[in-house]
């Protein structure tokens, strides 16, 4: 009898034991921590270079996390997140209201956390002497009303304007068409939308008429650890809130510019998390908005972190 017993208890115990895993384990199948585990993210294809430094530095701090990014446009990585195939995506953009009570009316708690602020450069050919341009510019070259190089530039020997981007639905055309063209479409006659951000500055490379689109991001040299310099295959031009654009009022994407806010076309990254078991996308998103490392990490690709300590320091240049 007392076998029996005993028997019947072992068993309960298996049983009761094999039910409580079953419930603790979710139903998503997910077993990530917030700092270990796998998990895929999303992100727009434009913020590649330094999402790919910040995954690399977390995956040698975090050993025992694995994080694997899909780079595609912003409106594919947003519909990613909604449907809950992922559970943060880097974009230019907050939450919209609509996606908030979307999520919110199925019991999820988004949230966004900003993370840097990145320039949106204008590039040109080496050979374009014209390397300053006013906003009104480019939405005159945007919207159609401005076609040819000669109505900027009545010297240009250039002819007609072609503009380059990275991707039709990616984050640097919509802000171009939210914050430039007050939510009207693009209607330049001469429109190339690339494949990938590297593709736009190869375009504007071998086309001398050629006048390309891309985050600031994508411009730093390596070689040079101030952040001063840009790539040498192609011109960045300044770019002047006032019209006409003179060499005086004309900035180019540097920190200290996107500090102070001279440069007029500045965009905010943006961290959208989903994630109510606060696992490995919050242990990263949280990674990037840190002082200590994500931010540095932004401040030395050339953006602005949005949380980090500024220094600034006046140096006066003497000709004697």
């Amino acid at each position: 009898m007392k076998i029996n017993v005993f028997n019947t208890f072992v068993g309960l115990t298996l049983i009761l034991g094999l039910f409580a895993s079953c419930k603790d384990k979710p139903k998503n199948g997910r077993t990530d921590t917030y700092s270990s585990g796998t998990i895929k993210f999303v992100s727009d294809e434009s913020f590649s270079p330094i999402i790919d430094e910040q995954r690399e530095i977390f995956e040698f701090v975090y050993p025992k996390a694995k994080l694997v990014p899909i780079y595609t446009n912003e409106l594919d990585g947003v519909n990613m997140l909604m449907k809950e195939q992922v559970y943060l995506a880097i974009t230019s953009r907050n939450f919209t209201d609509k996606e908030v009570a979307n999520l919110e009316a199925r019991r999820f708690q988004p949230i966004a956390i900003p993370l840097a602020f990145d320039g949106l450069a204008l590039i040109v050919n080496n050979s374009n002497p014209d390397t300053i341009i006013s906003v009104n510019d480019i939405k005159q070259i945007l919207s159609g009303k401005v076609a040819k190089w000669k109505a900027l530039y009545p010297n240009s020997k250039l002819d007609s304007i072609e503009v380059a981007f990275d991707n039709k639905q990616s984050s640097t055309v919509h802000y171009c068409v939210d914050s430039l063209l007050g939510g009207k479409p693009i209607n330049s006659p001469n429109i190339y939308a690339v494949d990938k951000s590297a593709e736009v500055i190869d375009f504007v490379e071998k086309h001398p008429n050629a006048i390309g689109i891309i985050g600031s991001n994508w411009l730093n040299d390596k070689r040079d650890t101030t952040n001063v310099t840009f790539k040498r295959n192609i011109r960045v031009m300044g770019v002047s809130r006032i019209h006409p654009a003179t060499v005086e009022s004309s900035w180019k994407p540097y920190q200290y510019y996107l500090w102070n806010g001279n440069y007029p076309l500045v965009r905010t990254i943006y961290a959208l998390l989903n994630d109510p078991r606060h696992g490995l996308p919050w242990g990263f998103a949280n990674f990037m908005s840190a002082d200590s490392r994500g931010q540095r990490i932004f401040f030395k690709a050339g953006l602005l972190p949005y949380r980090g300590n500024m220094t600034v320091r006046e140096v006066s240049v003497s000709d004697e």
